[in-house]
């Protein structure tokens, strides 16, 4: 681009006719009048002040635009006060003969440069540039209205902080970056999106916790009395706190009633988004980390009136959101369990673990628009024509099906399963998935070892079910692929229950059967955990002889 000055605009960017009119003096911020040396401008990124326009298109765009207009206002106005300001993205203007002989003013690669704006921050800090924000300017700006687009978006976002631990940037900046500096580095970087996965991970760890105290014998009134916290319940959160500069700034903008009305009005709806939200930034990295692959995500910008069905959001969310919710509400089904079993009255009801559970899976229902009955009975009978469908299960669409899977297409909840484990099996790299299968292997030696027998006994009814399962698919094959018989796949387990006496004795229900539901439950977590090992370890291997077959015939 010619002239002195470049800025990247967005399509989804906008100006008013009276802002424009600032641009030439807001310039002078480069190079003001009286500044003698002409050879070295002030400053090389300039920043200034953004309105989410699409915050009026409901809620998710109300909430997206809170998210930005924080992040890309409030946050960058007092990181420039302090001089610590990264240049983040569009629509920053930047010096045009600075970036020309510089590569360009970012870098982008569908590998490690997926968030390619970033690097333009990297680079003026690696050459001790100045990169201020103004409030004298004032540009409009888009972020996406409808709720599984914004959650592409987040995914897109932490996918690529992930590739960008590899970048060299990010290595040479780490070594030489100071305290100050690291403020915005850890909100214009990897850092924030690790510290979601990390808060992610604790939930899990929290729950795991008290069932080791509940297995070992331990009481909260025993906890309390060693002065413990976890003897109390967590309802306040370091999540909470982020509400105080948000309120500080919106009395700030726009007087004291309508600031607080702004940030509280939207308080239930900006919790349940945003629990669903870091979510999803934490599945994302977990996906980036083991399959070591940056996935560009496609949001759009759709309507916000746009209803998303019901086999939409399940396509989208079964395993970053649906999964882990229900994993999680076995794990308290559990300790809820063992604790009324040594009965311990003191029970803690983790209100933010069930709150957690819930707004995974109960969010996007929330957020979908036109919440009609006759679009609701619409969308279960899809849903249920989806569950039932048989779309994908022939040898010769396996080629289709992961490219649906790719596309985000697949017509039944065969092909949904059957995609995802196609494309991790096939494009992911093979030593994450060895050092993953290799990592969960050492915790089912572990657990094996560190549970008592009388819970792995119940193992054998949970075998014996399996093989009748698998007899079911057979005849699901044979059948011809009717679903009906598909169903008995299911029901065989249930069914099993009353025959366990037959496997391990008495021992399944004496003295009663709620007072053995704790080692069921525990022995079914355990079971499946191993079969899913199993699987993967099977997996391994047929990549490793497929690999080998490859090899041998180019040689």
């Amino acid at each position: 681009a010619s002239g002195h000055y470049v800025q990247a605009l967005d399509c989804n960017m906008g100006t008013y006719i009276g802002e424009a009119f600032k641009v030439p003096y807001v310039l002078r911020t480069f190079m003001p009048l009286d500044k003698e040396d002409r050879t070295a401008p002030r400053c090389r990124y300039l920043g200034f002040r953004e309105f989410i326009y699409t915050k009026r298109e409901g809620t998710v765009g109300k909430c997206h635009a809170a998210a930005e207009w924080t992040f890309g206002t409030i946050y960058q106005r007092f990181l420039s006060g302090i001089g610590m300001r990264m240049h983040y993205g569009h629509p920053d203007f930047l010096d045009g003969f600075w970036a020309r002989n510089r590569g360009g003013m970012s870098k982008s690669s569908p590998i490690v440069n997926l968030s390619e704006d970033i690097f333009a921050g990297f680079n003026v800090r690696m050459r001790e540039e100045a990169s201020p924000h103004i409030d004298a300017l004032e540009f409009e700006k888009g972020r996406e209205a409808s709720f599984n687009a914004a959650s592409n978006f987040f995914s897109k976002i932490s996918g690529g902080s992930v590739a960008m631990l590899r970048s060299r940037d990010n290595h040479l900046l780490c070594e030489r970056i100071g305290v100050l500096h690291s403020l915005s580095f850890y909100f214009a970087s990897v850092a924030f999106y690790t510290s979601n996965l990390i808060v992610d991970l604790s939930i899990y760890l929290y729950v795991i916790v008290f069932i080791l105290f509940s297995l070992t014998g331990l009481s909260l009134s025993q906890l309390a009395a060693l002065g413990s916290t976890f003897g109390t319940e967590w309802i306040f959160s370091m999540g909470l706190l982020t509400l105080v500069p948000q309120i500080c700034e919106s009395v700030l903008e726009h007087g004291a009633v309508k600031g607080c009305k702004e940030v509280f009005s939207g308080a239930f709806a900006a919790t349940c988004f945003y629990i669903f939200q870091n979510k999803n930034i934490a599945s994302s990295m977990k996906e980036g980390t083991k399959t070591g692959v940056a996935r560009y995500f496609f949001t759009g910008r759709p309507p916000a009136n746009q209803h998303q069905t019901w086999k939409d959001v399940y396509v989208m969310y079964w395993k970053s959101h649906f999964r882990p919710a229900f994993t999680l509400m076995f794990g308290y089904t559990i300790y809820a369990c063992l604790a009324r079993q040594s009965g311990d009255d003191s029970r803690l009801s983790m209100l933010l673990v069930i709150v957690s559970a819930l707004a995974w899976v109960l969010t996007p229902m929330l957020f979908s628009p036109l919440p009609r009955w006759p679009l609701i009975r619409q969308d279960l009978r899809d849903f249920s024509a989806f569950i039932v469908s048989g779309a994908g299960a022939s040898e010769s669409e396996v080629l289709e099906v992961s490219e649906r899977g790719r596309r985000g297409t697949v017509r039944s909840l065969y092909e949904c399963g059957l995609a995802e484990e196609l494309r991790t099996w096939t494009e992911a790299s093979v030593l994450p998935l060895v050092l993953c299968a290799a990592l969960k292997a050492i915790v089912a030696v572990f657990v094996a070892a560190v549970l008592p027998a009388e819970v792995l006994d119940f193992m054998a009814v949970y075998l014996v079910a399996l093989s009748l399962s698998w007899v079911a698919v057979l005849l699901y094959f044979v059948a011809g692929l009717n679903n009906s018989v598909l169903v008995l796949s299911f029901l065989v387990w249930p069914c099993t229950m009353p025959f366990a006496h037959h496997i391990i004795g008495d021992r399944f229900s004496n003295p009663s059967f709620s007072s053995r539901l704790p080692e069921l439950l525990i022995s079914f977590t355990v079971f499946f955990y191993c079969l899913g090992v199993a699987k993967e370890f099977v997996l391994i291997l047929c990549r490793a002889l497929h690999s080998a077959r490859a090899v041998r015939h180019l040689s």
